[in-house]
């Protein structure tokens, strides 16, 4: 595994003025755990303030893409970051879930027009995962939420509007047509 070298790795750009949402997997959780702390680092180093960041658990990694794409869809979120972890069995379920989640993660992506950073791990062994998911700016998760920042501020630059802020929920019944709140 490559070391990052913290004197050579430019600092990350401030993204204080955006938006986004972490979406981490439950499964293989002692790894994704550490990738969400990774991510986390990243965010704050860049300077992203607890306000501007919405966490959310999916029970595993084919959930990532369908939580993606509805997080991304809300038009609350400048990137949306995804962690998971895959660990090859004795089956062949690891090639149809590998390859649904990050083909899903794309479509996603592409079809909101927002930013969504692969940050799932898929491994031969729970060594590699554990390898992956260390302290530092080798993190995955670290790693995902830099891209996650560096693709937000492109997008920006390029004429995406930021996201706006969540809204209140309207209370139960409410009845915007009629211009007041009713319950039932």
């Amino acid at each position: 595994m490559r070391h990052t070298d913290p004197a050579t790795t430019p600092a990350l750009p401030s993204a204080s003025e955006y938006r986004f949402a972490l979406i981490v997997s439950r499964f293989n959780e002692s790894i994704t755990h550490a990738l969400r702390a990774g991510a986390r680092a990243a965010l704050i180093e860049a300077g992203v303030p607890v306000s501007q960041l919405e966490e959310m658990d999916v029970p595993g990694a084919f959930e990532l893409p369908q939580a993606a794409r509805y997080a991304a869809a809300t038009g609350r979120f400048d990137a949306v970051i995804t962690l998971g972890c895959v660990i090859r069995g004795a089956t062949p379920h690891f090639e149809y879930i590998s390859s649904a989640v990050a083909q899903g993660i794309m479509d996603a992506s592409g079809h909101t027009g927002v930013p969504i950073a692969f940050g799932v791990l898929t491994t031969d062994s729970q060594a590699q995962a554990e390898e992956r998911a260390g302290p530092g700016r080798d993190n995955k998760g670290w790693e995902a939420a830099a891209a996650a920042i560096e693709m937000a501020i492109l997008f920006r630059r390029l004429g995406r509007t930021p996201a706006r802020p969540a809204t209140p929920p309207r209370p139960f019944g409410f009845n915007s047509a009629a211009g007041g709140g009713t319950e039932r």
